[in-house]
């Protein structure tokens, strides 16, 4: 017999949370076949700069967090910055999402959304040479603000 699901009960109330200053870090790798890596190093995209356009597109993801997550809150995000470590050693790229602002509560979805979607830009701009292109380990690798403090992974 299947058991009970409990019932969508709301949004958590954070009305009687202070308003903290809160930064949340995430992070996700694109891996990349030698030859499509090798490619991109030297021609880019037929589309464009990935780097830009995966920048762009994260940044936005991450001010709709609220549209995309349900029950998440709207925040007041004052900083969003996403940076791309090449590593020509494992045909990878590393993507680092920080979001940062005041607020009631956290900013750790906006910031695994920030990663993510700028991973799944880069998987769009890079499709046409490979769609063996792998998304992994993302992560929320810091948070700080609120009740509970510091989070390092």
């Amino acid at each position: 017999m299947r058991k009970e699901m409990k019932k969508i009960s709301g949004m958590v109330d954070v009305s009687a949370k202070k308003l903290t200053k809160r930064i949340a870090r995430a992070t996700c790798h694109v891996y990349l076949a030698k030859s499509v890596f090798d490619k991109v190093l030297k021609q880019g995209s037929p589309k464009g700069d990935i780097f830009e356009a995966a920048r762009v597109a994260g940044i936005m993801a991450a001010k709709k967090t609220p549209d995309l997550i349900p029950l998440c809150h709207q925040i007041k995000i004052k900083k969003a910055r996403i940076d791309f470590k090449v590593d020509p050693n494992k045909y990878s790229i590393e993507i680092n999402s920080e979001i940062v602002g005041f607020d009631q509560t956290g900013f750790e979805m906006e910031a695994l959304v920030a990663s993510s979607i700028a991973a799944l830009t880069i998987y769009d701009m890079l499709k046409c040479f490979d769609k063996k292109i792998f998304i992994t380990d993302l992560h929320l690798v810091y948070k700080s603000g609120g009740k509970s403090g510091i989070f390092k992974a």
